[in-house]
């Protein structure tokens, strides 16, 4: 199985260094076997059939990488909002090969657990809820870490970022509500298919939020970040998007002892 799960790194790290191009070929597939690594979970625990799976992985990819963090470079890095729709364009294209390629090695390298263990669920009212609060908890720790991140690492790349965010008011909380609102909803498949338990589901998850979310395609150079700009943006992701990921599975899955109370009670 190790073997397996390296040539599922290794071959699904090629994906995005072919289709990014020749530039900075080696940065990409660093990159690509990082991103394939998060996914290990969803190959061997996750959706049991190629459709599921590649759904899972691609609404993943594309709403956390492309959509909400695209939002984030339309904001403060100029010149972004001029190219936002190419981006996504291209950022769909970018992510349904790499969707459509880790599903087809987790199937040829027959990763998928056949385990018949189901996984608890909350009923759709309370789904609902939980990501409402899923969210709200995105906009605290981007508020928290954010403004740490900011006051002391990368005020001298945003200088003009206090006033943009004046500018946009209520709204930029409510930008970021929606973010966090979004990946909890891009999760949700995985969050509701991946046969483990809850505690390595929500480390899983987390994992899969920051590295889909920066930590992966920070790292091959591009023109709008220099290194330690990257870098920075990097441990800023995690300290919001891992703590999002937790929280999420934390709040959408219950444990294990309250589904039974639950069931003893609507039984009686």
């Amino acid at each position: 199985m190790n073997l397996r799960i390296g040539l599922y790194c290794l071959l699904g790290g090629l994906a995005p260094a072919i289709a990014a191009g020749a530039s900075h070929f080696a940065w990409w597939w660093l990159s690509g076997i990082i991103l394939a690594a998060a996914f290990v979970p969803v190959a061997r625990f996750g959706p049991r059939n190629m459709l599921g799976q590649f759904g899972a992985i691609f609404l993943f990819l594309v709403i956390v990488a492309p959509v909400c963090t695209g939002v984030e470079a339309v904001i403060f890095l100029p010149g972004q909002k001029e190219v936002a729709g190419r981006n996504l364009a291209g950022g769909i294209v970018f992510f349904l090969i790499i969707a459509a390629v880790l599903t087809l090695l987790a199937k040829a390298l027959k990763l998928t657990e056949s385990s018949t263990s189901t996984v608890e669920r909350r009923p759709a009212a309370s789904t609902a809820l939980m990501v409402a609060l899923s969210g709200l908890a995105y906009v605290v720790y981007y508020l928290i870490f954010g403004s740490i991140t900011y006051q002391f690492f990368t005020r001298q790349y945003y200088a003009d970022g206090p006033k943009i965010v004046a500018q946009l008011g209520l709204w930029f909380w409510v930008i970021e509500l929606a973010r966090g609102i979004l990946m909890t909803l891009a999760a949700l498949p995985i969050i509701y298919t991946l046969r483990v338990r809850r505690w390595p589901a929500a480390l899983a998850v987390g994992a899969l939020l920051w590295i889909v979310g920066g930590a992966a395609l920070l790292i091959a150079p591009n023109p709008l970040m220099i290194p330690a700009q990257r870098f920075i943006h990097t441990v800023e992701i995690l300290t919001q998007n891992m703590p999002l990921g937790i929280t999420a599975v934390l709040l959408l899955r219950p444990r294990r002892a309250g589904v039974a109370s639950l069931q003893a009670a609507t039984s009686q």
